[in-house]
C-alpha cells in the first residue's frame, strides 16, 4: 500500500511539473521549509518514545494500558492524553507503537481521543479568549466524550 502511495504522489508531482514548473518549484521549496521547521519537535518527540519504549518493557505497558487493565488502564491514558502535548503525526505513531507492545484498544483510543480533544495545558490560552466557564465545560464534555469513544473501540474491536 505504501508503495502504491509513493507511485502516486511521484506521478502527481509529474504532472505538477509539466503543468507549471516554477509552482511545483515554489510548493517544494515550501513543503521542505515546513519540514525544517517540524523536524527539531519530531526528533525530540521520537527520541521521548524511543526512551519510553526502552526504559518500560512490553509487559508493563500491556500491565498499565493493556486489555487486562480495564477502566483503570482507560482513565490512565486518558489522563496522560489530556496533559500531554503532541502532535497528531507524532501520536498515531506512537499509539501504534504502543499497540505493538501491549496496550489495549480502548486505552489507546482513550489516550488519542483526550491528546486530539483536551487541554490541561492550553486551558490558560482558552480561558482568555473564550472565558473559564466555556473552556472548562469544552475540555471536561471532551474528555468525557473520550471515555465514550474508549467504550465504543472496546465494543467494536
Amino acid at each position: 500500500m505504501t508503495t502504491i502511495l509513493y507511485i502516486f504522489a511521484f506521478l502527481a508531482l509529474c504532472a505538477s511539473i509539466i503543468k507549471s514548473k516554477e509552482k511545483t518549484i515554489l510548493a517544494l521549496k515550501k513543503a521542505l521549509k515546513s519540514f525544517e521547521n517540524i523536524l527539531p519537535q519530531f526528533l525530540s518527540i521520537l527520541i521521548i518514545i524511543g526512551i519510553a519504549l526502552t526504559v518500560l518493557t512490553p509487559e508493563q505497558i500491556s500491565r498499565l494500558l493493556g486489555n487486562e487493565s480495564g477502566w483503570i488502564g482507560v482513565i490512565i491514558a486518558a489522563a496522560i492524553g489530556s496533559i500531554t502535548l503532541i502532535p497528531s503525526f507524532v501520536a498515531f505513531p506512537l499509539a501504534a507503537a504502543l499497540l505493538e507492545s501491549g496496550a489495549g484498544y480502548m486505552q489507546i483510543a482513550a489516550f488519542i481521543s483526550t491528546l486530539m480533544m483536551v487541554g490541561i495545558v492550553t486551558v490558560p490560552i482558552e480561558i482568555s479568549f473564550f472565558g473559564k466557564r466555556a473552556a472548562i465545560t469544552r475540555n471536561i464534555s471532551a474528555f468525557i466524550f473520550s471515555l465514550f469513544v474508549a467504550l465504543a473501540m472496546g465494543v467494536f474491536m
